[in-house]
């Protein structure tokens, strides 16, 4: 057997293993008095209403496991049966210039990527999310949000895969160097360019209407000592009737977005709460430390996948007639399995700190700390959030602590 191929079907077992036991820890948690409605929830959520969010939590594992287990069994079929060659061969009927032909090759990856995964995607947005009273998504936005999901895909990815695939066919030993700081570059574009740009095309932003609201959240950002380039409104109610907000762009940039589901269902001091954590977020840099992480990410990828690239046993273990960097791309990212994983699990951890940190700096700039943890049990409340996680799957899954933690941590913070 070639060792190759024996690591990527333990590396696979191993990312399938670890999801089927975090779910099934969760089921097992769902079904035990540690389940019970917390204390801190009690008046806000009735027995009826938490028990609809863990038959939310059950459906959404269950189902989880489901596609994971055949994505996995699929997917161990098709490196046996030399689907990766197929699609090279494929590549090559198409065009005799490399670089073109690891376009062609990724394209095709994407669509039967995309191909075997819309059963699933259709299911959990028009079956799953639909029953729970979610789910505004039409058929036809459906479709769309799809087609413009590729077009953007060829429109930045393909650039960015054909100057990395340019840089390892023709640089050798610096190429590694070269095209990572060329995908930085172009992920700082994309960043910088997104709010005005990109995320329109999904989504309508309307300028947050003049009032209270919006005077309340303008004065508390000139006290915080932050400026943003705008207000915005974003009509995520067309899709979901989950709430939430966010920021978008960097440096002048910077833009406030709240969901339409979000204003129409909280109170203004909850609102201003949300919008403080999220400045949080920025004044505590913790938005510059993750970039800053993920461009050494970028960089560590880079550099060990140029160690392998020219690697035969890879190639003799998907069955390849011929080596090339584009699918030793592919298969670098299969070996690549615990090193993102361990690295996936670390940004976890900081993730999840730096949202205690951000909880802290809009309780001490709001002072109100009530206010924030009420927007957190509202949004867990109507967003059918799992209250009761266990510590395996937040360990494994979480980049926010669980709400309750939090909960109780702005409540000490109110109290002392």
């Amino acid at each position: 057997m070639n060792i190759c191929l024996i690591l990527v079907l333990v590396f696979l077992l191993l990312a399938w293993g670890l999801e089927a036991v975090a779910s099934l820890l969760t089921l097992r948690t769902l079904n035990s008095p540690a389940a019970a409605l917390p204390a801190e929830f009690k008046g806000v959520a009735d027995e009826e209403a938490y028990a609809r969010s863990q038959a939310y939590t059950r459906a959404n594992v269950r189902f989880d496991m489901i596609t994971e287990t055949a994505g996995a069994v699929v997917l161990v079929a098709a490196i046996l049966a030399g689907a990766f060659n197929w699609l090279d061969v494929a590549a090559m009927r198409v065009t005799e210039h490399p670089i073109l032909q690891g376009l062609v090759f990724f394209g095709l990856l994407g669509l039967v990527n995309s191909l075997v995964s819309m059963p699933a995607a259709i299911y959990r947005t028009f079956v799953l999310e639909e029953r729970f009273g979610f789910n505004r998504t039409t058929p036809a936005l459906f479709i769309r949000d799809r087609i413009k999901g590729a077009v953007l895909a060829v429109c930045i990815g393909a650039p960015l895969l054909a100057g990395v695939l340019w840089f390892f066919d023709a640089l050798g030993s610096w190429a590694w160097l070269t095209a990572w700081v060329f995908t930085v570059a172009v992920m700082l574009v994309v960043q910088y360019v997104a709010p005005v740009l990109i995320l329109p095309l999904f989504n309508k932003f309307t300028p947050l209407p003049e009032g209270s609201l919006r005077s309340a959240i303008e004065e508390y950002v000139r006290s915080a000592g932050f400026a943003v380039s705008g207000l915005f409104v974003m009509d995520g109610s067309k899709r979901s009737g989950k709430g939430n907000a966010f920021f978008t762009g960097f440096g002048k940039k910077k833009r406030i977005a709240l969901f339409d589901t979000l204003v129409d269902s909280m109170t203004e001091e909850e609102i201003v709460g949300v919008v403080a954590h999220e400045v949080g977020h920025c004044k505590l840099r913790h938005v510059h430390r993750m970039m800053v992480a993920g461009i050494l990410r970028t960089g560590v990828t880079f550099l060990l996948l140029s160690f392998v690239l020219g690697y035969g046993p890879m190639f003799d273990a998907f069955g390849m007639d011929r080596m090339s960097t584009h699918a030793g791309i592919v298969f670098f990212g299969f070996l690549y399995t615990p090193v993102s994983l361990l690295m996936g699990l670390w940004a976890n951890v900081r993730s999840r700190a730096y949202e205690f940190e951000a909880d802290a700096f809009a309780a001490q700039t709001t002072k109100k700390a009530e206010a924030l943890a009420s927007a957190l049990k509202r949004l867990s409340v109507s967003n059918l959030s799992n209250l009761t996680p266990h510590p395996f799957a937040v360990f494994l899954h979480y980049s926010h602590p669980p709400v309750v933690e939090r909960i109780r941590r702005l409540k000490e913070l109110a109290a002392g």
